[in-house]
């Protein structure tokens, strides 16, 4: 280890540490005074400072003559001019030293530089006129040393944590190229049954083609059929009116011959209709190489006809190939998410065996029970079975609950709740938890309109009097100490722990009324996005309906609401589908399911979290202000309104919106104790969230 000045480096030495290098310090000193002896301190020699004292000699490199001279007469100079005796020892030392080093060794270089260090100190020890630079000079280079340690060790574990961050990503580098692989390989099967399929389409286009070529050919020879018996048909007509008009001539010449028969006019005649003959035949010709290759139109109209009809039933082929396609990729697709689904199912069918366990016969308690079976079935009768559980290890426990026939009263002080004042002893009506939550419902529902009707809100526990008074004026004392005494059994149950938490003061009746309001937002959004009014949407379209009630929750938050609904859904036949009417209504002995009880456990763990920020904002201070807290407020919050603020503080401080101003400073834990105990909960996104 090097020896480092305890004065210059508080920072970096704990007390031992100092004390351990003081002394390590001490004892080089003592082993290298004793090397090399007490006589040399304080003692400067005319040693001169040109000539070299090296430890290691050094290989150097060839110098001119003129250097060789000079060097030479150095040499000689320096055999004739001893070395200090001091500095011979500290050479001899310090040759010793490094001699007894092993450069194999990791903190090799360590022990060479205290080698060095120890020399110096030494030297620095002995020259007391340059001791306080020397001691300056060396303190830095300890601190120095020291830091860049201090460096090192922060950097090597960094340098580990790299080799662990590219070992991961190049893990997850073959995991995607895993994946990669199996996807390549589905779309090489995919790409050769397309090719498959492009082939079969290839083969009906050339039979088509064909097809079209064979009517084109039995086209053709119906037009040449067609053509030639047009050409018959008009030389025959010509041919007939050639006849009709050598007939005319005939029987005009007959009569001139009979009349005057002139042999110069017979030949004249034959001669022209010779040259007729010839004229007609050139046009026949001419017209026979004219419309030889034309196509009747009748004919080209039918077959353009055919060959319209042949386009319009391919493109209705492929269209239908085209649904049909994507009608099979659909099935494709649903036929995987089905045996995703049923191997989820399977495993948590499986799963669920696994833990299923036969249901306890509760019979036998009655043997272990004080009392026997009469005790036994007065302590079960309607009971859950975790009801039941408690009760059995009440009576192990030695708990005496049930067996408390008569309560004490309280007195009428001021400092007893009102619905508790009375004197005397009390019958205790032993009432079960079913009957209690039906009387906190009745109390809820009978307050909520009273409040409205008077246009402020009472406090819980004159309401929970007034109550008694009027539904049961002769045994109201009874029933608030047994209400109270079964509020306090029943404290497991959330919906019976907020009515006594609200009732005792230690939570305000907006936790409540928050709670409702919350549940009740969220059924109308599921309402609204329910279109056929069937009482059930998809997953999709829940999950939907789950963000647009709750903006503010996150991903990872969605899903657990998600997974509770599917929880609570029971054997349904349909597993994309939700029955949102299930999770708000409530089961045997008015228990509420899992979806409910998650969601007003994800609202006090935002709560918890908001209120957390709003101490975090307000830093270290023990007391708060009210311009301080509504600053804070606004700034977790920048969507909160001002009214929402100034309620917020009311709460806080415990008072009025017009005694604000006057207000004394508050201790901060006491202003969040109260504003926990309150209905707060954040409007919207903070100031680093999207």
């Amino acid at each position: 280890m090097l020896p480092v000045q305890i004065q210059e480096s508080p920072h970096y030495l704990s007390s031992s540490l100092v004390l351990g290098l003081r002394h390590q310090q001490q004892s080089n000193h003592a082993k290298l005074k004793g090397a090399v002896g007490e006589s040399c301190t304080g003692h400067l020699s005319t040693w001169p400072a040109h000539l070299s004292s090296q430890i290691v000699p050094q290989r150097r490199k060839p110098h001119s003559p003129t250097e060789n001279k000079i060097h030479g007469c150095g040499e000689e100079f320096s055999s004739s001019v001893s070395k200090p005796r001091f500095l011979e020892q500290l050479e001899t030392y310090l040759r010793k030293e490094l001699q007894s080093l092993d450069p194999s060794k990791p903190n090799a270089q360590e022990l060479k530089l205290q080698a060095y260090q120890e020399v110096f100190e030494y030297f620095i020890e002995d020259f007391k006129t340059y001791k306080p630079l020397l001691s300056a000079i060396k303190n830095e280079y300890d601190i120095t040393l020291a830091y860049l340690r201090d460096q090192i060790r922060t950097l090597e574990p960094l340098k580990a944590m790299v080799v662990t961050v590219s070992e991961q990503c190049n893990q997850k580098i073959l995991a995607l190229r895993e994946d990669e692989r199996a996807e390549i390989k589905a779309l090489k099967q995919e790409k050769v049954q397309l090719l498959k399929r492009i082939d079969q389409l290839r083969e009906n286009q050339l039979g088509l083609q064909a097809q079209l070529a064979r009517m084109q050919e039995d086209l053709a020879h119906q037009y040449l059929l067609y053509r030639d018996e047009a050409d018959s048909r008009k030389l025959l007509i010509s041919e007939i009116n050639e006849m009709r008009f050598l007939e005319d001539d005939l029987k005009h010449l007959q009569t001139q011959a009979v009349a005057v028969e002139d042999p110069v006019k017979m030949k004249l005649a034959l001669k022209v209709a010779r040259e007729d003959l010839t004229r007609l035949q050139v046009e026949l010709n001419c017209m026979k190489a004219d419309y030889g290759e034309v196509v009747p139109r009748r004919d080209f109209t039918a077959l353009e006809k055919n060959h319209k009809e042949a386009l319009a039933k391919k493109a209705t082929l492929q269209k239908d190939f085209d649904q049909l396609k994507e009608e099979y990729d659909t099935l494709l697709d649903i036929h995987k998410q089905v045996s995703d689904q049923r191997d989820k199912v399977s495993t948590q069918l499986e799963h669920i065996k696994g833990r299923l366990t036969p249901r306890p016969q509760w019979q036998k308690c009655a043997e272990v029970v004080s009392g026997g079976d009469d005790r036994w079935h007065l302590l079960s009768e309607g009971l859950s079975s975790d009801q039941l559980v408690d009760v059995l290890l009440a009576e192990i426990g030695g708990k005496d609950i049930r067996e408390k026939e008569f309560f004490d009263g309280l007195g009428k002080g001021d400092a007893v709740p009102v619905y508790l004042r009375y004197e005397g002893t009390i019958k205790n009506l032993k009432l079960k938890k079913i009957e209690i939550v039906d009387k906190i419902k009745d109390i809820w529902k009978e307050k909520v309109p009273a409040d409205q009707q008077k246009g402020e809100r009472r406090s819980l526990d004159e309401f929970f009097h007034e109550y008694l008074q009027k539904k049961h004026a002769d045994s109201a004392s009874k029933w608030a100490y047994s209400i109270q005494e079964g509020c306090r059994l029943y404290r497991d149950d959330d919906f019976i722990n907020l009515f006594f938490n609200i009732l005792t003061g230690k939570v305000d009746e907006g936790v409540y009324h928050g709670q409702i309001h919350l549940i009740s937002h969220l059924l109308k959004e599921l309402m609204h996005s329910d279109s056929s009014e069937k009482g059930s949407l998809s997953k999709e379209k829940f999950r939907q309906a789950l963000s647009r009630a709750f903006p503010l929750k996150n991903q990872e938050q969605i899903e657990e609401l998600i997974q509770a609904a599917e929880s609570q859904q029971g054997h349904l036949e349909d597993l994309n589908t939700i029955n949102y009417e299930v999770l708000f209504s409530e089961f045997a002995e008015d228990q509420v399911g899992n979806f409910l009880t998650l969601l007003r456990k994800q609202a006090t763990a935002e709560k918890q979290k908001y209120l957390a920020a709003l101490t975090k904002e307000l830093g270290s201070r023990m007391e708060v202000k009210v311009a301080d807290l509504r600053t804070a407020f606004q700034s977790i919050d920048p969507t909160v309104d001002p009214q929402t603020v100034e309620r917020y503080i009311c709460l806080a401080f415990q008072m009025e919106k017009e005694d604000l101003e006057q207000a004394a400073p508050v201790d901060v834990n006491s202003a969040m104790q109260r504003l926990l105990a309150a209905d707060v909960k954040r409007t919207g996104p903070g100031p680093k969230e999207d």
